[in-house]
């Protein structure tokens, strides 16, 4: 979302683009404020609505965005009565405290300069995240502190011991920082129409985001892939990571208004979101699939888009059970209804640090997560 912000400096009327990823509105009042604010006066401004446009020394910023965090975190929604309930409750605290802290601004320049005493250098970072720069531009700290880390994970990427190789994620596309997905697809025996044609074999990797599942089919042999995303963000991921890899001869990436690309494949690898909720804004959409439409796109049309013996992986969380959110049996009907069956499932565990957090209010919805691969092909 882009638009105007106005504020007055000195008593002199100043304006810029107001820049927001998560489609945030246009702040009603923007005032000026620098080292002198205090914590609480700031906190109750934002809570009121009034955005601080920050021009004082940047590390003293970010210790008053996280003095900001502690006093929202004092007033947390309390457990629901049922998981669905607390889900909607973190997701409604979750929602509160973005707004609040993003209420905290910084003014970019021309050239994404960002003119704070002890800022770092943000313009390599910005032109990653927004293209190239239109004018000076209001972001809030707490975005512009997430572009600042997608660069850095950009710069180093992320191990993937599936691969043997790094991958390097982009801003808004999601990083495959939890290997377990990865390993399925690198684990799970390929469909005999695939394994025996290794020279003619075809594979479909849709929403491809990184490449990383597109790069791991490759790797085991499969001779041609077409990954697919309608992110232009995730598509230029995708090539860069697959040139990197060297396997531009072997994985084409490609954009589009549709799901599928044409023709048909002997394996269609699709790892959607895993919640059917609706996302904040476009970095949060590789967590969340309103109404689950890419998951149930992927049912309807695996049948008319595989080749003779070919099969449909579809990889997925059992998170959204274990939240209310979906059931088991809602899975295997969308499953039923779109002429499939499940030829096998292989399943895992989580690794990260978040299925162990107790302070988590999902924790036991997270702690009980598995996440399975549901081997598909066309009922008899």
């Amino acid at each position: 979302m882009s638009t105007t912000l106005h504020w007055t400096d000195n008593e002199t009327p100043r304006s810029a683009h107001w820049h927001s990823e998560s489609a945030a509105p246009l702040p009603r009042r923007t005032v000026v404020a620098d080292d002198r604010m205090k914590a609480d006066d700031a906190y109750r401004q934002a809570c009121e609505g009034t955005a601080l446009l920050w021009q004082g020394d940047f590390h003293n910023a970010r210790q008053l965005l996280r003095a900001m965090g502690h006093r929202v975190d004092r007033k947390p929604l309390g457990p629901g009565t049922s998981p669905s309930e607390s889900f909607h409750l973190h997701r409604r605290g979750s929602g509160h405290r973005a707004r609040v802290l993003g209420k905290l601004l910084v003014l970019l320049d021309d050239d994404y300069t960002l003119g704070l005493r002890r800022a770092p250098d943000v313009r390599q970072a910005c032109r990653e995240a927004y293209g190239p720069a239109t004018g000076p531009t209001a972001v809030s700290l707490r975005e512009l502190l997430g572009v600042i880390g997608a660069h850095q994970w950009r710069r180093r990427g992320v191990e993937v011991p599936a691969l043997g190789a790094r991958i390097h994620p982009h801003y808004g596309v999601f990083a495959p920082v939890r290997g377990e997905y990865v390993d399925l697809v690198a684990r799970t025996p390929l469909p005999p129409a695939a394994r025996h044609g290794p020279t003619t074999s075809t594979a479909f990797d849709l929403g491809t985001g990184t490449g990383v599942l597109a790069a791991v089919l490759a790797q085991r042999g499969i001779r041609r892939i077409v990954a697919t995303d309608i992110s232009p963000r995730a598509l230029a991921c995708a090539r860069e990571n697959v040139h990197r890899l060297a396997l531009s001869d072997r994985i084409e990436v490609s954009g589009g208004p549709g799901l599928y690309p044409e023709g048909r494949a002997h394996l269609v690898v699709c790892n959607p979101p895993w919640l059917p909720a609706r996302p904040t804004g476009p970095v949060e959409q590789g967590v969340y699939d309103p109404d689950g439409t890419m998951l149930h796109g992927f049912l309807t049309g695996l049948s008319a888009h595989l080749r003779p013996g070919g099969e449909g992986w579809l990889v997925l969380s059992d998170l959204a059970e274990h939240l209310g959110l979906r059931t088991r049996q809602q899975l295997l009907d969308a499953i039923g209804a779109a002429g499939l069956h499940v030829v096998g499932r292989s399943d895992t565990r989580p690794r990260h640090p978040r299925a162990k957090d107790t302070s988590d209010p999902l924790h036991a919805a997270r702690s009980a997560e598995i996440t399975s691969l549901w081997r598909l092909a066309p009922a008899p």
